[in-house]
């Protein structure tokens, strides 16, 4: 569409292409058109319509009626339209005017004539309006009947006088689900309800009755357990206390048990002989047996299953007691030893008999070590099962509470050692210096312990990446698929107790994806609509519909490749596939 600059009107296409032809034909006598000759061809453009002819659009009166004869025009609708044939006793400019002319015009007349021979076809292009939905369109959006009750204060009965729609299910568990059309609960909302205002006070109604029964739930909560202790709880024993029966959660309890008792012996044996190393020791064990005490409590925890303010879960749980355990190691073992090490140096004093102190450092190296040797078989089956070294499980922090367990017993043994040398040297020299550098020594040698517990703990709470070779054999899998062209910016996260987090930009063939739509189709049936298709709102309902249909196949195809990656691969828990 133009606008002419002389008249405020707008010409049809049919109107341009004669303007067009004026200025043609001006170019072929070799003379630029003027804004004469357009005005002629406007004026003609508006007889023409009034007519139904168009040979009055013509400024030069040399054009042969046979070319406005062939001038065809297709509407929006595909119909054509023969302009030539409408009117055929209308005369032309050639009838009316004068015949004068010479041998060259005619010939010239004569070459224009077999160079429009052509008939000339002008197809507008059909489009379909374009629709404003504005910055806030809810109206085809799907809620479930939980969401319609809760959120639009309605009961079921209400919803049963709604349209019902199937859709796929995002669970793997169901197949399909029925879900309500939110332009239809609204409105029936409205309803019942009689005004937006109305609901809105029936929510907040519901809203203040929700608060009040929590509180109430929770004093409720308070007097069973109160109920519970007076009369004595018969309930089976639950599940967490079979947590500590195998596993981590095992080698945790039995480790608190005996630094327990080495506490409490060390304790005697250092206020019987006033040692700074067996103080050091008894120290130790304290803090062994508060840190492990800390790492049941962790386990406990992280087995509490998901909520809607944790999602994902309690798993880090465990890495959490275990850093705090590693800061607790640091202050009050190291700590303290390294206190009681430096005052011995700058104030010595002799040591008694330092038999019973032997007896006890024996039994608690036999007792450390029978700790340790629980641990590292624990670690041993725990990394065989994974396919990893015995080395790279415990870098890893596969499992923090039995590393912690492992460490804090090879330290303690490392430390018996180290303080029944010292003062087996003071005993022998009578040099109360020698005692106090080996309570240095075990300060230094849990300081050393806790900074590794620190670091692996720290390291898997930021949530680092899987390794390499798991990463490259996920990647593999999803590229070896035929329905994926291309994966991009791949993210697999270790989130700990050997979970996987794996995120991935995904590229599809949308062609295979449409071919595993059409396999599950009638093709007989699809090509039967396809022949009934005439118009454009027909056509716009074909589209709609199978293209709706083509993105519940994609949407199927994700979760498809989603369970192979978690079949294939057990740790992988969360896959996130976002479509490119």
């Amino acid at each position: 569409m133009c606008v002419w600059p002389e008249r405020n009107c707008l010409l049809t296409p049919v109107g341009q292409i004669c303007i067009q032809l004026c200025s043609w034909l001006v170019f072929q006598d070799w003379r630029l058109p003027t804004k004469a000759d357009f005005l002629i061809g406007f004026l003609g453009w508006q007889a023409s319509m009034k007519s139904g002819n168009l040979s009055y659009i013509l400024p030069c009166s040399r054009l042969p009626v046979q070319l406005m004869s062939q001038v065809r025009v297709y509407t929006s609708n595909g119909q054509k339209k023969d302009l030539g044939s409408e009117d055929t006793n209308v005369s032309t400019p050639e009838e009316t005017g004068p015949k004068v002319g010479t041998g060259q015009d005619a010939n010239s007349v004569g070459q224009k004539q077999s160079f429009l021979k052509e008939p000339i076809q002008v197809k507008v292009k059909a489009v379909l309006k374009k629709r404003e939905y504005g910055p806030k369109y809810t109206q085809n959006n799907f809620i479930t009947g939980v969401r319609a009750i809760n959120e639009f204060c309605l009961k079921s009965s209400d919803l049963d006088q709604l349209r019902k729609i199937k859709r796929r299910s995002p669970h793997d568990d169901t197949e399909t689900f029925t879900v309500y059309l939110r332009s239809d609960v609204e409105a029936k909302s409205l309803e019942v309800w009689g005004s937006p205002e109305a609901l809105a006070r029936e929510r907040k109604r519901r809203k203040e009755a929700e608060i009040e029964y929590r509180e109430n739930l929770f004093r409720n909560q308070r007097l069973l357990k109160e109920y519970k202790e007076f009369f004595g709880n018969t309930k089976p024993r639950s599940s967490k206390a079979a947590m500590f029966l195998k596993g981590p959660g095992k080698v945790v309890m039995v480790a608190i048990c005996i630094n327990g008792l080495n506490f409490f012996f060390k304790l005697l044996a250092w206020v019987y002989t006033g040692s700074a190393s067996m103080f050091s020791e008894a120290i130790h064990s304290l803090a062994d047996t508060c840190n492990q005490a800390l790492l049941a409590l962790g386990i406990s925890q992280s087995a509490r299953t998901p909520d809607p303010s944790h999602p994902y879960g309690f798993t880090n749980m465990r890495y959490i007691a275990s850093l705090i355990s590693g800061v607790g190691i640091f202050m009050m073992g190291a700590g303290l030893s390294w206190y009681h090490g430096i005052m011995g140096l700058l104030h010595p004093h002799p040591i008694e008999s330092l038999l019973w102190a032997y007896c006890i450092l024996a039994g608690s190296l036999v007792s450390e070590g029978a700790t340790l040797l629980v641990a590292i078989n624990e670690i041993r089956r725990s990394a065989r099962a994974k396919g990893l070294s015995f080395y790279q499980y415990v870098v890893q922090s596969r499992d923090p509470s039995t590393n912690v367990v492992l460490l804090e017993d090879a330290a303690a043994v490392l430390s018996v050692a180290v303080a029944a040398t010292c003062m087996g040297l003071t005993s022998l020299t009578g040099n109360p210096y020698y005692d106090s550098l080996g309570s240095l020594g075990v300060g230094t040698l849990l300081g050393t312990v806790s900074a590794f517990l620190i670091y692996t703990n720290t390291e898997a709470l930021l949530g680092r990446s899987i390794q390499p070779e798991q990463l490259q054999r996920l990647t593999e899998l999803l590229e070896s698929d035929p329905v994926v062209r291309a994966i991009h910016d791949v993210k697999a996260t270790d989130m700990g107790m050997s979970k996987v987090r794996f995120k991935a930009e995904v590229d599809f063939d949308g062609r295979v994806v449409t071919r595993s739509y059409l396999e599950k189709q009638d093709i007989e049936q699809l090509l039967q609509e396809i022949q009934q298709v005439k118009t454009l709102e027909e056509l716009e309902a074909f589209m709609l519909k199978h293209g709706e249909n083509i993105i519940d196949t994609l949407g199927a195809e994700v979760d498809r490749l989603e369970k192979d990656l978690k079949q294939r691969n057990p740790d992988v828990r969360h896959v996130d596939l976002e479509i490119l």
